[in-house]
This record gives structure tokens, sequence and C-alpha cells, in this order.
């Protein structure tokens, strides 16, 4: 760790829990900013000293005011920026130069952004165009706005660039309480990272919530999530808008199909990360850390839920299939044991209707949910209802689950489908046990499948071979495209399969090579500027005797150059792979349904590289084309292993040589029965 890193947490953590602050712009003028700002500072209970900096104001709220940051008679630990845009490197320069550790910068700083960075020097810097941030830990209140008080305290700790969202979930009524909440804002300064680094320091802090527009200091944001899965915190992510792409080339079929989104995938999928599709699903996700309880090791990781209705059943059955999120699978002893429960007619299966006649609703539910909770692939037990005020002062679903609680050790949730109308009170009473009540069937499925996830793999750690990675590199830097020649021995080197193939340059040779390959085959031109051959119609398939191996030649040289592969031809199901290069977080490896469709066909996945066989067999397994590989219709099944050994060693070409690659594109790679063959590819060395 270098002194300035470790001094810059010094400075993060000096502001985080701040005891003198200076508030530059503070004012008592009803409606203004300076007077929220104000409030706020003075009401922080970790707070020894607030200074008031005003030009023109003697006192403010009775309290002296300096007219200059630079008449403050200490250094200070926090300073709050209540000025105009243009006054802000200014006042920034004062702080810097005095020592200050830290400053938020509320207003979006419109036209001053790079004098704001250079004014700042050492400080740690919050926003521009932030909301500011709150630390119940040390009892900071950096905030432009009025919010509750006291601040919901708890385990999460949030990070988020979005301001509307910080707010709103300070302000939530559900059982959401944080160590730290930060809205970032521009981070024009002080990144995700480092805010994530500091949330994690926290021995308060056991989940985090992001909610993130952009990826930066990507190596360090790595690095807090990898120590985040190492301490078992989970973090849940919610990303809008793309990731840095960067170069995108339009000739690598690799980038379109990993899209803007691959980056985030990558690395969220390699460190665990519960990815959230909206603010309910993050919010579900966050109460089901923050409140119920965790995994049992050991125990099954399916989900069982229990209904007062038939249809909300089925509702249940078709989201979880619709998201992924795995039902479990009951025994038979469970199913007898439902069965000597259940009013007659109701099916002892997952999800379970309970209700029938509506008598005995405690004894009923709590001997049902109980033993769903005791079946052994159940991870998480839900009762599935709407939670509804009772008029009647029924509160027979709250006792069932409270007798439960003592009878499993299970994580036990309430997955609520109308969120409108949730019984605040009986909400509360539930989630003070520890119960999560969970507010929409799909977001709570999420939250739940969330909950149940495996834990990320260790990252495989993978010896490069230098020698290879030197020679290759070399040949690389030429920035020139490789032929079939030259990329058929970059892979084989890496141990990739390539269907055998020979150059030709006449039609002659074209037919002495088919018969020596075997046919029926495949010719394709080598023009080098020629990167995707099917539109250019440079592409011939199915040739079965000399004189059609020879017709082809012709038509293909004449058109398109002498140079002309020739190929034997090989069946199998079509899968693509390749390297697409992100701008933040370098190479990353990519997996796909294959063949001349592959970029309309949204069926792929990313990873980091290197990845181990299971990683791999993850990524083949997630794509709709696996279904084809396990044998469809009558097929035999594809040689999965084959396929996955091929992705395993692409990911340690990725790691060996990915500084020197724009893109890879491996396209069609044919899985049959026995083998795996890459029949074509694109190799583009990194132009810089």
């Amino acid at each position: 760790m270098t002194s300035s890193l470790q001094s810059g947490r010094e400075r993060l953590r000096t502001m985080m829990s701040a005891r003198t602050v200076a508030v530059v712009g503070a004012s008592d003028r009803p409606d203004s900013f300076g007077r929220r700002l104000t409030t706020e500072a003075l009401r922080s209970p970790g707070v020894e000293r607030v200074h008031l900096v005003h030009p023109t104001r003697a006192s403010v709220f009775d309290r002296p005011c300096v007219p200059s940051l630079a008449d403050v008679p200490e250094q200070v630990d926090l300073v709050l920026l209540g000025v105009p845009d243009k006054a802000l490197a200014p006042t920034l320069a004062i702080a810097s130069q005095r020592g200050d550790a830290g400053a938020v910068v509320f207003g979006p700083a419109h036209g001053v952004k790079d004098e704001i960075v250079a004014a700042a020097g050492d400080m740690t810097v919050v926003g521009g165009g932030c909301m500011g941030f709150v630390d119940t830990t040390t009892g900071v209140r950096a905030i432009g706005y009025l919010e509750r008080d006291p601040l919901p305290a708890g385990p999460i700790g949030l990070i988020t660039h979005s301001g509307s969202v910080f707010s709103a979930l300070l302000r939530t009524r559900r059982a959401l309480g944080y160590t730290v909440a930060v809205s970032s804002g521009q981070e024009l300064v002080t990144t995700t990272a480092e805010y994530l680094e500091y949330v994690l320091s926290l021995p308060q802090t056991r989940v985090v919530g992001l909610v993130l527009e952009t990826m930066r200091e990507a190596p360090r944001l790595a690095a807090a999530l990898a120590d985040a899965a190492a301490r078992d915190i989970p973090v849940c992510a919610l990303t809008v808008g793309t990731s840095a792409r960067g170069q995108v080339l339009v000739d690598a079929h690799s980038g379109a199909i990993a899209g803007s989104d691959a980056g985030w995938e990558a690395l969220f999928s390699a460190y665990g990360v519960h990815r959230c599709g909206d603010l309910d699903d993050l919010t579900d996700s966050l109460e089901m850390f923050a409140v119920g309880r965790r995994h049992v090791p050991g125990t099954g990781r399916g989900i069982a839920t229990a209904h007062d209705s038939g249809a909300e059943r089925v509702l249940v059955a078709d989201v979880a299939e619709r998201l992924g999120v795995r039902l479990a699978a009951l025994s038979p002893s469970t199913e007898v044991r439902l069965a000597a429960a259940l009013d007659p007619g109701l099916v002892p299966m997952n999800p379970l209707d309970v209700w029938g006649r509506g008598a005995d609703t405690v004894e009923l539910f709590t001997e049902c949910l109980g033993a769903l909770a005791d079946d052994p692939d159940t991870g998480a037990v839900a009762l599935a209802v709407d939670l509804v005020e009772e008029y009647d002062g029924d509160e027979s679903f709250a006792v069932a689950l409270e007798n439960l609680l003592p009878r499993t050790e299970k994580p036990v949730a309430v997955l609520a489908h109308v969120t409108a109308a949730v019984d605040p009170a009986m909400a509360t009473r539930l989630r003070a046990q520890g119960i999560p009540v969970l507010e929409g069937t799909a977001s709570g499925l999420r939250a739940l499948g969330h909950l149940m996830a495996e834990p990320p793999r260790p990252r495989p750690v993978v010896p490069p071979d230098a020698e290879r990675a030197r020679r290759w590199s070399a040949r690389l830097g030429s920035g020139l495209a490789l032929g079939t020649t030259e990329w058929t021995a970059l892979l084989t080197d890496y141990g990739i399969p390539v269907v055998p193939a020979e150059t030709v340059r006449s039609a002659e040779a074209a037919v002495a090579a088919a018969g020596r390959l075997g046919f029926p085959v495949v010719l394709k031109s080598e023009a080098p500027e020629l990167h995707h051959k099917t539109e250019a119609d440079g592409v011939r398939l199915g040739l079965d005797d000399p004189v059609v191996v020879a017709a082809a030649y012709s038509d293909l040289a004449g058109r398109l150059g002498a140079d002309v592969v020739v190929q034997r031809q090989e069946r199998g199901v079509e899968v693509a792979s390749g390297i697409v290069r992100d701008p933040l977080l370098g190479p990353l490896l990519m997996v796909a349904a294959g063949g001349v469709l592959v970029e309309l066909v949204n069926d792929r996945a990313v990873a980091l590289p290197p990845v181990d066989s299971a990683t791999a067999r993850s990524m083949i397994d997630r794509l709709t084309v696996s279904t084809l590989l396990a044998g469809y219709r009558g097929s035999p099944p594809a040689d999965t292993e084959a396929l996955v050994a091929a992705v395993v060693a692409l990911g340690r070409l990725a790691v060996e040589l990915g500084d020197h690659l724009d893109a890879v594109d491996l396209n069609p790679v044919l899985v049959g029965p026995d083998a795996v063959y890459v029949v074509d590819a694109l190799v583009l060395p990194r132009t810089r």
C-alpha cells in the first residue's frame, strides 16, 4: 500500500468521523439551502465544533459567523460548501491550503469541474451534484436538506450516484437502517471504490447497497468487492445506463455480442455481487439481508412458499420460473406430512396452497410452514400472503410465523404480492423479530433468490507461460490481424482445437487439399481485409467432389483474391467464444450462441479471466443454446466438457495476451458428440 493511498484513506475516515466542521454559506434565512445545511450540521451528534462562514453576516442562528473559510481558527475535518458554482474552486483551494481533510460539493459544478479537481489537491471530496452523506456510526449529518432525526441506524452501507435514491432509501418506511449512506454524485475526486473501502472497514456493516451509473477506479472497486466476498458481506447492486465501453470494434462480433453491460456482469459475477433489476428489487434484497437470517450451511438452496390462495400459488410458480429462482423439490416424507395436515382436496406440493375451510389457521399454517422448513431441499421458507390489515383483529399469520421462528434456523420471510395492501403495523411487528416483509412478487422472489445464491468461487490463479506470452506478444505488437495459418497456430499453442485446414492459391491445390482433408470440405476466402466472410459471399459449404471444389475456388479467387482456405467440414452445435476489451476492466471472456445470427440472439455470458472449469461450465449452462448441447429431439449430447476446456484455455490466452488484443472472435465453434473445433477466428491486435 502506497503512502498516498494510505493517507487518502485516513483523510476519508477523518471526514466521515468529523469532529470539526465549517459550513461555508451558512444561513438562517427561511427556505434557504444554507439554512438547511447549517441546521443539519448543528444537529450532528458526533460533531464537537461547527464554524459558520458567510461573507456579510456576523451571526447565524445567534452563533458567531466569520466572513471567509480562511478566517476559521483551526483546520477542520469537513467543509460543507453551500456556495455558487463559481465560488467552489476558490473556496476548495483555501481548504486545501489550510489542510482541511474533506469537503462536500453540493452544486452541479457546471463548467468548473476541472478547476475543482485541481483546487482540491489531496482532499477527499464528495460530489459534485450530490446530496452529501450521513454516518450514523460517527454521528455526522453532511446533507443539504432536512432529514429525519435520529437517522435510521443499522447494518447497511449505501453508496449511490443518485441523490433521489439516497433520500428515498433514507426515508423508506421499511426496516432499513444504515451505517453510512453516501450520495456520491459526479465523483469528481473521491470514488465509489474509496467509499466502499470505508464502509467495509466498519464492523457494524453487514450488507452493502450500490446504485451506480458508471464505473470508476475499476481495479480498486474489484479489490473492495473481493474483500466483501471474502468476509461474507453481501453486496446488492443496481446499475443504470451503460458501463464505459470505450472501443467496441465494428468488425469484431465479440464487442457487439457482449454489449455495453458486459463489464458490470463480469465484475459482479466474479465477486458474487447480487445484481438487482430495479429499486424494488434492491429494497427487498437489502431488507432480506439486513433484517433476516442468512442461509444455513449444509442445507438446501430451494425456496418453499405457503399460500392462502390457489391463484397466488400459481403466480409464484410462474414468476419464479421466469426469473430463474429455484423452488425446493419436496421429499416424499414432507409430502406425506403435509397431506396429513391439509384439508381434503389440497395438494401437498411446493408452492403450497394451505387455505381450505379457514379453520384452525394458526395450527394449520404453523405445521405446514414447519414441514416446508424441515425439508432438506429447502433453504428458506416464505409465507406468501398479502399481509392485509384484518378488520376483525385476526393475527393468525403473524402468530404462525412467530411459532415457526424457534423451530427452525432457516431464513423465514413474508412474500407479499400487493404492496399497497401491506398492513404497516403487522409488517413492523414481524420485521422487529427478524422476519423480512418483502413487498412484491417479482422483487421478493429475486431477493430470496439472492439470499439462496451460491457463494462466489475463489478466483483461479494461473501462472503464465512467460515464453509463450513473449513470443505471441511480439507478433501481436505488429498491429496486423492474424491470417488463418497464424491464428490456427496461436489457438493450437493454447490448446484450443481448430478444424484441419490448408491455405491454397490455385484450383488444383484446392482439389489436392480437399483430398488430403477428406470430403466434404468448406472453402473460404483468405483476403486479409475480409473480416466477415459470410457477408461478402466468401464461403462455400458442403463441397463433396473435386469438380465443385475447383469451381468454388475459381469463383472465390476471381472475386476476392487468390488465397483461399480449404477446411474439412465438421458438424455440431454452433457456439461462439471470444475476448472483448473493456477499457476499465481489461479483457473479458465471452461465450455465446454461435453462427451468422450471433448478434441478433441475445444469448451470452461474460466473465473476468482466467476462469476455472466450474466457472466455464456455469457460463455455458446459462446459455439457451445449452439445451442443444445437452441433446435435443434425439440428437446426441455434445461434448460439453471439451467446450469447457476450450473456454478455460481461451481465458489463459486472455490473461497472457489481453494487453495486446482488441478483440478475439471464435465463431463458429462446433461442438460435436466427441470433440470441439474452432471453424473460424478473427484476432485483432490492440491499436493504441
